[in-house]
């Protein structure tokens, strides 16, 4: 867990900005729910055979008894909160966006800390490929104004809960000819979910897995026709994909669609975020049948690879009003209050130093403008204004100051 400020705090506002637009525009409404949720909330969504339930949730018993989670992915308390203030009842699209905190007790390891911050969207009530189209259009929108240009959507069907036995049966046949070869958690998972083995990171079991049983080879009808669709409008909307056989996502709720959206901006492809559909969560948790799909992207990694891209994150410095002198300074709170009320960024300098040591601070934070006003300044009804790229400087008549520094 860590302090955020600085240039990395400016990336996580640029990043925040610009999912507010993106999303804005596609008609999601933000929902912010507590950091606290029941323990039950996320074994009943999560899934007890995930790897999130069994070894990474912050839990514990609070003062009134009751078992409680600090929420380790967003997903579930959204559709908790969706239950609870009845906001599926009717049969309209209900589309929303998060940004906050998540917490996990994971390994250490570059870009992934036990208190991180996520960004999702879910849309609820719309059951069609189109609908998953179009928030993969979104996300691709919202990634690439980040400045992410190698990107390929991977994408799986898990197929529904009714045509998923005639897949388990295959693959534990497949997995009983060469257990021995698996590690002690996949042979757990082979039994409460096959699926999570072909989730397992263990290097070993993922060279096992060589051959096994495909789970799009066992869909039923109506999920292959909706793979098959899904496919199609990705290929028409020219965002690229490719099919992977083996994802799964590492929670036991997803149904039909799967994916990961992998980059390679740093060279080498790595996955940046995933999500899919979850048709069956709504009802499962207590609510109408209700379909929804998902997903979230970790702002700590991806802030760390827009660093690596392109440095310092988009960022206009105030300009900065320094005053000399007594007399100076109260005219200097008059200025900056007329400047702040118009919108435009400015700091003032308070200290009532040498002007020698205001501009050395200027210089040290990155400002582009400098205003100094001084008696003679005042007595002409002016602002000196030294633009410190060039060192050039100019004198402007006090009354333009605003128009000639809003945004």
């Amino acid at each position: 867990m860590r302090d955020l400020f600085g240039a990395e705090l400016r990336w996580f506002q640029h990043i925040e900005e610009t999912a507010r637009r993106v999303f804005g525009r596609h008609g999601y409404g933000e929902i912010r729910t507590p950091i606290l949720e029941e323990l039950e909330v996320f074994k009943r969504s999560v899934g007890e055979s995930s790897d999130i339930v069994n070894k990474e949730m912050y839990e514990f018993t609070d003062r009134g008894g009751r078992q409680v989670v600090m929420r380790p992915e967003n997903t579930a308390g959204v559709v908790r909160a969706a239950i609870q203030h009845k906001l599926l009842a009717s049969n309209d699209a209900v589309l929303f966006y998060y940004i906050g905190q998540q917490f996990r007790y994971e390994r250490m390891q570059a870009g992934r800390y036990r208190q991180f911050w996520q960004i999702g969207a879910e849309s609820f009530g719309v059951a069609t490929p189109e609908s998953e189209a179009e928030s993969l259009l979104m996300l691709h929108s919202f990634l690439t104004e980040l400045g992410l240009k190698s990107l390929v959507f991977s994408i799986n069907s898990v197929g529904t809960p009714e045509s998923r036995p005639a897949f388990h049966a295959a693959f534990r046949a497949f997995f009983s000819e060469r257990e021995e070869r698996f590690c002690s958690d996949c042979h757990r998972r082979i039994e409460s979910n096959p699926l999570r083995v072909l989730d397992c990171k263990n290097e070993t079991c993922q060279a096992a897995l060589e051959g096994h049983p495909v789970i799009t080879d066992h869909l039923d009808e109506a999920s292959a026709r909706h793979h098959a669709r899904l496919k199609a409008l990705l290929t028409e909307l020219a965002i690229p994909f490719e099919e992977n056989p083996r994802l799964v996502r590492g929670l036991d709720y997803y149904t039909r669609t799967a994916f990961e959206v992998l980059s390679s901006d740093l060279g080498a492809q790595s996955a940046l975020l995933g999500g899919g559909r979850y048709d069956g969560l709504v009802k499962h948790l207590g609510g109408p049948e209700v379909p929804a799909f998902g997903w979230a992207i970790g702002l700590d990694r991806l802030v760390m690879i827009l660093q690596q891209i392109h440095g310092e994150a988009p960022f206009a410095p105030p300009a900065l009003l320094i005053p000399l002198g007594e007399r100076a300074a109260t005219e200097a709170l008059k200025l900056a209050r007329t400047l702040w009320d118009a919108g435009v960024p400015l700091q003032l300098e308070t200290r009532g130093g040498a002007l020698k040591k205001a501009m050395a601070s200027a210089n040290r934070m990155g400002i582009q403008t400098v205003l100094i006003l001084g008696d003679g300044e005042l007595d002409g009804g002016t602002v000196t204004v030294k633009h410190m790229a060039t060192g050039e400087q100019e004198s402007w008549p006090i009354g333009e100051a605003c128009s000639r520094l809003r945004p």
